[in-house]
């Protein structure tokens, strides 16, 4: 086992998977949303019920989560995209550093892949694009996008894997 200090920021031995994640998670979340805007042009057809609990919809988000901190200004959106690649390389270094195993791996990736995809939503759109509308009983959960479900799961497998994994 190597240690500590010897250890890459850039590079360890699940790098490749959690690269190969990164990729996938970006390329679907970026696919969903041309195809949403562009080929079923969502943003012309207002709400589209998909079933009793699920509606599609197109929402700009020009805020984080729960519309928070809005950025109306190019330069916000900038800001804010250029926090989620400050956050994504953060969350690479410790996928590298940390000696993770293949649960964590897959978390982290996860939470980069779906940051990547909302930044990139930022820097083209002026904002995330979010089209997926939860709702049951008179409550409506916010608007959400495949990015954003990558990183819920991401921030699970990292839970799971505190709590139940492979150190317990």
């Amino acid at each position: 086992m190597e240690s500590v200090g010897s250890k890459s920021f850039i590079w360890s031995r699940y790098a490749p998977l959690a690269l190969a994640v990164i990729v996938a998670t970006v390329a679907a979340d970026q696919l969903h949303k041309w195809w949403m805007l562009s080929v079923f042009d969502i943003a012309n057809k207002g709400r589209v019920e998909v079933f009793p609990f699920l509606d599609l919809v197109y929402v700009k988000n020009i805020g984080i989560s729960y519309s928070l901190f809005n950025q109306e200004s190019m330069l916000g959106q900038y800001l804010l995209a250029g926090f989620a690649v400050f956050a994504s390389l953060c969350l690479w270094a410790w996928l590298n550093r940390s000696g993770a195993g293949k649960l964590m791996v897959i978390g982290l990736a996860l939470i980069i892949g779906g940051a990547i995809g909302n930044a990139i939503d930022r820097l083209h759109l002026g904002g995330v694009a979010d089209f997926f509308s939860l709702h049951a009983f008179g409550f409506h959960w916010y608007v959400f996008n495949i990015a954003d479900v990558a990183i819920v799961v991401g921030v699970a497998a990292l839970l799971y894997e505190s709590f139940f994994g492979e150190s317990h």
